[in-house]
């Protein structure tokens, strides 16, 4: 009997709901019914076949699975002695890093979780969070790296949604992982990681050492038996307050990760510092991308401006990802956090809020070559990038700095991008000023969201994924987003659903409306700004300070509001409420 699943794609013919491959037509969308004369077959013209197929087929020697896995596996084999991870004190050779990554999905596999079974993941960028990434698919089970700024009770809602069967928690997120826990029914088993820099009290648990040192070597593993094999669950913010679970698998992200490398110019004397959090999007792939090369890790369980100046002095950091207000922080870090580099200009790529000029040469001037990224989860991260032209460095820094802050052109694995009309659904003018609405279509695109698809369906619709990003399609083929759909707002390159934070601030007693907007902010990129209207009479009862309080108490901090407005809301003649007005008060306020 086949053993089911959360994710329900264990093996080839269980595909779970909403996760079915897709097979588009081999002419693609558009193609059909165009007039166009077909090409006259070989038989057509009264001769054989081009390409005889007899006895082509795939086979072991010829198809092999693509998975990202096999980048450790090969590194392990190639530089057993090279370091592969920077901790602290710690050094961690790529050797070493494969046996532990062995180890623990021997582990996995000795307490009966393989092919399909969710193993979450609470912890910051550790060489237990880099091993994770690699025992687990090679166990056959899906990772869940959960993002460690959420509150208790959205990580309990991840956990029971994926029905995680192990939970292994670093030390320092013991106390939020308990309460997490504590409201469950159905509670995955805990194994706790530690950590010299952790600050916390250990759950009683077992260790996370012991239970690799415990594990038998000479036990086989599940592996990666199709490359559609579900290989990591990540959650993203939906629309309604709660997360989405998007699907990766092994192709995708084995793919992903290569066009990472070349995009980005790894190699194997790179050294990549983890400013990134591991939990977003698997760190963009980037896990992976650097093993495939031979890369080093350099990993970094905090950000400080001060610890990343050091760090990139040290061991000559030479790529960096990250937030654009992780830029904003090193670009105004105090004079004496600061650590001057001379091993050559550290490249560092930046997703979500465009950085203006001022924050690219304020990166240039301390020695950062900064390029521009677009991505989301459903696709695994990046998916364009603002590919630099060498005519745009003869250009003066306001002009150079407009044409880098677009999203750009697709990834190299991405197959299409392009700029729909929303309503006939077709490539909008490359005029750069015609909105529409931008899609993808690739192998680096999620196999659809977990138990969720109406949601997959409507994502993935027409042959494209549709990002809900509105955009505009320049001449020279570089996509420029200029609004996102359903009042996403992006803080500190975290994702905030206006209407989650709407839904905790009607619970106030004193709130009669509300309404959340994007409010620009310059460390930040954005923050949740507040417009309420009080019930009668609560006029002297609540203040702008109690109602981000009650925020704060009631969910993730990032996630509160850090301005309200308190006044009448905009609405149009049928009473809805008016955001575009809402975006432009805010963008006013000082």
């Amino acid at each position: 009997m086949c053993r089911t699943s959360p994710c329900g794609v264990a093996a080839s013919p269980r595909r779970g709901p909403g996760l079915r491959k897709r097979r588009p037509s081999r002419d693609g969308p558009g193609l059909a019914g165009t007039g166009a004369c077909p090409v006259p077959s070989p038989e057509d013209r009264g001769e054989g076949t081009a390409v005889d197929e007899t006895a082509l087929d795939k086979r072991a020697a010829n198809h092999v699975p693509l998975t990202p896995v096999d980048f450790l596996r090969r590194a392990g084999a190639v530089y057993p002695g090279k370091i592969a991870v920077v901790h602290g004190d710690r050094r961690v050779t790529y050797g070493e890093l494969w046996r532990r990554a062995r180890a623990l999905a021997a582990a996995l596999t000795a307490m009966g979780i393989g092919r399909g079974d969710v193993v979450s993941i609470l912890a910051p960028n550790t060489p237990a969070m880099l091993e994770a990434h690699y025992g687990v698919p090679l166990a056959g089970a899906v990772l869940n790296a959960i993002n460690m700024r959420l509150d208790a009770p959205a990580v309990a809602f991840i956990l029971q949604h994926a029905e995680s069967r192990l939970l292994l928690v670093d030390r320092g997120f013991a106390s939020l992982a308990a309460k997490a826990l504590a409201g469950m029914t159905h509670k995955p088993a805990v194994v706790w990681i530690d950590d010299p820099a952790a600050i916390g009290e250990p759950p009683d648990a077992l260790d996370y050492e012991s239970f690799l040192a415990a594990a038998d070597l000479s036990l086989p593993v599940a592996g990666v038996a199709d490359e559609w094999d579900s290989l990591s669950l990540n959650y993203t913010s939906g629309t309604t307050g709660n997360p989405k679970g998007v699907v990766y698998h092994h192709r995708g992200a084995f793919l992903n990760a290569v066009g990472n490398a070349l995009t980005f110019g790894l190699n194997p004397e790179s050294v990549y510092l983890w400013t990134l959090p591991m939990f977003h999007c698997n760190g963009w792939t980037y896990p992976w991308a650097v093993t495939s090369v031979g890369g080093r890790h350099v990993c970094l369980r905090q950000f400080d401006a001060a610890t990343v100046f050091r760090a990139i002095a040290e061991h000559k950091v030479t790529h960096l990802c990250a937030a654009p207000v992780v830029l904003t922080m090193l670009i105004h870090a105090p004079a004496e956090a600061r650590i001057a580099f001379d091993h050559g200009p550290v490249q560092v790529a930046t997703g979500g809020a465009a950085p203006p000029s001022a924050v690219i040469e304020g990166m240039e001037r301390m020695g950062f070559r900064l390029t521009h990224l677009y991505g989301m989860t459903e696709c695994y991260g990046p998916s364009a990038i603002c590919a630099w032209q060498e005519e745009w460095g003869a250009l003066p820094l306001e002009e150079r700095a407009v044409l880098m802050a677009r999203q750009g052109v697709n990834h190299v694995t991405v197959a299409a991008q392009t700029v729909l009309d929303t309503a006939t659904g077709e490539p909008v003018p490359a005029d750069g000023s015609t909105i529409g609405e931008l899609a993808l279509r690739s192998n680096t695109v999620m196999k659809g969201y977990l138990k969720n698809p109406k949601a997959t369906e409507e994502t993935l619709r027409d042959g494209w994924l549709h990002t809900g990003d509105l955009a505009v399609m320049h001449p020279d083929g570089y996509v420029e987003i200029k609004d996102r759909a359903k009042d996403i707002i992006i803080t500190g390159g975290e994702n905030v659903a206006s209407l989650e934070v709407e839904e905790v601030l009607y619970r106030h007693p004193h709130v009669m409306e509300a309404a959340v907007v994007a409010r620009p902010d310059e460390k930040w990129g954005e923050t949740p700004c507040a417009f309420v209207t009080l019930k009668p009479g609560s006029e002297e009862a609540v203040t702008e300070a109690d109602i981000i309080a009650f925020c704060r108490a009631n969910m993730a901090h990032f996630k509160a509001p850090r301005t309200v407005v308190f006044g009448p809301l905009p609405k149009t003649s049928t009473g809805k409420i008016q955001k575009f007005v809402l975006r432009e008060e805010a963008g006013k306020l000082t």
